[in-house]
């Protein structure tokens, strides 16, 4: 399994094949307007501004598993993003990230990274996931990890060539 095995909902309410972004090296993170790690969305946002070009994407999908902290719709979450935040990087619907109703993508990289002792489960928002142009997960970061702590990581995996027969998206 790849990452561009996978589909999900975007928050404007398509679905979207995540093979969209198969060559481009992605973050991965659930997130919420109402966490400890909210204001995680600025470095989120200067890390994609950074290295878009480059071939990074962030992929945020909100999740409430965590102390009710997402209690809004798409559009509620849209709206905050975009005007507290500035985000431009891809944003998804809501999704459950454990349990039995876990987006296919979420189980997909808890069991290709477990967390700490071995243990897949996310433990809270903000649990990021760097995925390499080969569509595979390489780490898994925990909330507290800052996303601006990452560069060094990122920088790696943008420097690997894409697989054959894909290119990096390039944004202007």
């Amino acid at each position: 399994m790849e990452l561009s095995d996978f589909s999900a909902v975007t928050i404007a309410g398509t679905s979207q094949s995540l093979a969209a972004y198969r060559g481009d090296v992605a973050l991965i993170v659930n997130v919420a307007s109402e966490c400890g790690f909210t204001g995680q969305y600025e470095g989120l946002q200067a890390l994609y501004t950074e290295y878009a070009a480059q071939g990074l994407t962030v992929l945020g999908f909100p999740c409430d598993q965590f102390g009710h902290q997402e209690p809004g719709d798409e559009a509620t979450i849209k709206n905050f993003c975009e005007t507290r935040f500035a985000v431009t990087f891809p944003m998804f619907a809501k999704i459950d990230v454990n349990g039995a109703a876990a987006h296919p993508l979420y189980d997909w990289l808890k069991s290709s990274k477990p967390g700490l002792l071995g243990t897949e489960a996310i433990k809270w928002n903000f649990t990021k996931f760097l995925v390499g142009r080969d569509g595979i997960v390489i780490k898994r970061y925990a909330p507290a990890d800052k996303p601006l702590s990452l560069r060094s990581d990122i920088e790696r995996a943008l420097a690997q060539s894409p697989p054959p027969g894909t290119a990096s998206r390039s944004i202007a």
